[in-house]
């Protein structure tokens, strides 16, 4: 027998704000790119500085966001997607078992593309957190006037030929490396495009299937439960 439902708080305001900030910001920075970079690089480190929350969070944080509370083994997850497919609900307070696997694929694919990101402006522009330093500049800057001095003192005849061959070698050197983390960036990105389109279409059918109100619960904090809730 089904007992009275009672309302119970389960995502608190951090979670709450956090995730609809993130929601904004991931779409501000995949609509802006190259356009309109300060917003999207903005917007990129925002979704970092949720990252660090939730990661940092998903340890010391409540009860239901700690990873130890929805981190469920294959076998559950599994038994999960089978009962939901036969339409035969399991309730939960925190995340389900898909829902919480879902968790950490976007915590993984976020946390790849922000670094990615990162990594690409410092490689375009020197700039964010993996810029290089004045000093490490100026020790790059020195070795490349070397190796084009040395270049210069091997055939005196062909001395323009040879500084254009450095000049070239350096910058080939340079897009080779933009291109691998532009190319790594994008594929992160849309790994994390896809998975929030899966994500959303879980929370319909979830909620659809076990008659809950998901997003209403990610607004309020709430959630309505009974005794068949684990």
């Amino acid at each position: 027998m089904i007992g009275k439902k009672e309302s119970v708080k389960v995502w608190g305001p951090l979670i709450r704000i956090g995730h609809w900030a993130l929601v904004i910001a991931f779409f501000t920075a995949y609509l802006t790119e190259d356009d309109l970079m300060p917003i999207h690089v903005w917007a990129g480190y925002v979704v970092a500085g949720y990252l660090v929350m939730r990661i940092v969070w998903g340890f010391f944080g409540g009860k239901y966001v700690r990873f130890s509370h929805f981190v469920y083994s294959p076998a559950r997850i599994a038994d999960y997607l089978k009962n939901l497919i036969t339409r035969q609900p399991q309730h939960y307070i925190g995340h389900n078992p898909a829902g919480g696997i879902m968790v950490i694929a976007l915590l993984l694919s976020l946390t790849g593309t922000a670094l990615t990101g990162m990594k690409l402006y410092a490689v375009e522009d020197n700039k964010g957190p993996f810029a290089l330093s004045a000093e490490q500049l100026q020790a790059q800057t020195q070795s490349a006037s070397l190796i084009s001095a040395a270049n210069a003192e091997g055939i005196k005849d062909d001395d323009d030929d040879d500084k254009s061959t450095a000049v070239d070698a350096t910058y080939k050197v340079d897009k080779q490396s933009e291109e691998f983390w532009e190319e790594l960036h994008e594929f992160f990105a849309n790994l994390t495009l896809l998975l929030v389109f899966l994500h959303i279409l879980g929370v319909i059918v979830s909620s659809y299937v076990d008659k809950e109100k998901l997003v209403k619960a990610m607004l309020t904090g709430k959630k309505d439960i009974d005794d068949t809730y684990q």
